[in-house]
């Protein structure tokens, strides 16, 4: 399987990966028709799984995180695993539990986490955001003001020493996310079903 695949290229490395998995309520739409369409929050939580066997198989350091936003003052992070925690059937629950809900500030919670990050002692810093559509929220987060805050959170990582990296199942993504994290810094996947795969093939190359 893929966690194999992936632990078949594991070497001795210094690395740190923080996995942030947008749950807004767009996630709970399905994409696709008839049998073959597939649930949004499903691949996400699919994802995280996988993600972290791989992880614990690669004896990485790394820390599970999930958002959703209600304006502002709102901005819900949801701790799936700290970078100091087990990985367990505790964190397992946490993942399977998660819900969709609220909106998608995306500025903030790349800032929030490049917070984390950035104090790890490893030399390499990965900052993998899964998601599946632009930023928004209430309060005027729509459109070019939830774009260029996500922008300037993206280059103050990258400032920090981070590799910020976004996959999405936005078929729109390429009007927007080469604005936001650069042409080579992200990934379109067609349906939910293929973020699993995806996101660990993306690691083994980013990693290497």
């Amino acid at each position: 399987g893929e966690g194999l695949y992936l632990q078949s290229r594991c070497q001795e490395r210094s690395l740190s990966t923080l996995v942030l998995a947008d749950v807004s309520l767009s996630t709970d739409a399905w994409i696709g028709q008839g049998a073959k369409a597939s649930n949004v929050i499903s691949g996400i939580r699919d994802s995280l799984l996988l993600m972290a066997e791989a992880l614990v198989a690669c004896g990485d350091d790394f820390a599970l995180y999930g958002f959703s936003s209600l304006r502002r003052t709102q901005v819900r992070m949801l701790k799936l695993k700290g970078f100091e925690e087990r990985y367990d059937n505790a964190t397992r629950g946490r993942i399977t539990a998660l819900v969709p809900g609220y909106y998608t500030r995306m500025g903030a919670a790349i800032r929030y986490c490049t917070d984390l990050l950035k104090d790890r002692p490893s030399q390499k810093r990965l900052l993998l955001i899964v998601t599946d559509g632009k930023p928004n929220d209430l309060d005027h987060y729509e459109g070019r003001f939830g774009l260029e805050d996500t922008r300037h959170a993206v280059l103050q990582a990258r400032e920090a020493g981070l590799i910020p990296f976004c996959v999405t199942i936005d078929r729109e993504a390429g009007e927007y996310l080469p604005h936001l994290f650069g042409h080579n810094r992200y990934v379109v996947v067609q349906d939910a079903t293929r973020l699993p795969a995806t996101l660990t093939r993306l690691y083994s190359a980013l990693t290497q």
